[in-house]
């Protein structure tokens, strides 16, 4: 079985972001970009179903800022392929469009199953996984704690709020939404990176060209802005209870 994880990088909540002088984006030349968390836990996913004895690994992303790291760490954990997808990443890419190039890649792949991170902080367009799925003609589940093959079907475990957890089963190939590997993420020693960086190899495939149609326009942005802060109550229980009967009073809920 061939498993596809194409992955996509994200701004750095660490770093200060700026709005750039369109306000209506960010600044991205000093900003940074690192693998999004949830398709690392693809990624784990993916490499569970292959010791399992799923198939092989393949692994895409768009050439972008740190894109190398992030493929040589996929083949310490046990990807089997990488593939960078070449063009005009430098901006941040909106979610319709990643879709779309991805699509055009993976259709080449024929995977049975792709696997995708559920969601990231910058996707203000819709996840990537669910258009991936409409765009390829295939079924998506998303939100899904763990995986595991029979045959050409899929099971997963699909979480609601609540703490509720559903079972689904899904015919392949299609598309699954990670949002936890059913294992804790492997930790990889940077002896074990350095060594595939020795022995992997990263190929290249030219990008469908980016067309920024789909979603909403984004026509200003705004920091945001501080408001009204907490008001700590103290005293005993009695002190803190009174207290909080007196505002719940001033709100108009009693």
């Amino acid at each position: 079985m061939n498993i596809v994880v194409p992955i996509k990088f994200v701004p750095d909540l660490v770093e200060e972001l700026t709005i750039d002088d369109s306000g209506a984006a960010l600044d991205t030349a000093w900003m940074r970009m690192i693998l999004n968390e949830f398709d690392d836990h693809a990624i784990e996913q993916a490499i569970l179903l292959k010791e399992a004895g799923a198939g092989s690994v393949t692994v895409v992303a768009p050439d972008t800022e740190g894109v190398d790291d992030a493929l040589f760490a996929a083949a310490a954990k046990g990807a089997d392929r990488l593939i960078k997808l070449t063009g005009n990443f430098e901006n941040d890419v909106r979610s319709h469009a990643l879709a779309r190039v991805f699509a055009n890649a993976v259709k080449t792949l024929r995977p049975e199953l792709i696997l995708t991170g559920v969601q990231a902080h910058n996707d203000l367009d819709g996840a990537i996984g669910a258009r991936l799925a409409e765009l390829l003609g295939m079924p998506y589940i998303g939100y899904i704690s763990g995986v595991s093959l029979a045959q050409n079907k899929a099971k997963v475990r699909k979480e609601y709020p609540g703490g509720l957890i559903a079972e689904m089963e899904m015919t392949l190939p299609g598309v699954i939404g990670v949002q936890a590997a059913s294992q804790p993420q492997r930790y990889v020693p940077i002896s074990k990176v350095r060594q595939a960086m020795k022995t992997a190899r990263i190929e290249e495939m030219p990008a469908a060209e980016l067309e920024s149609a789909g979603g909403p326009a984004v026509s200003r942005m705004f920091r945001p802005e501080v408001g009204a802060r907490a008001e700590m109550i103290e005293g005993d229980a009695g002190d803190v209870a009174a207290r909080l009967v007196e505002l719940f009073r001033e709100q108009g809920i009693l």
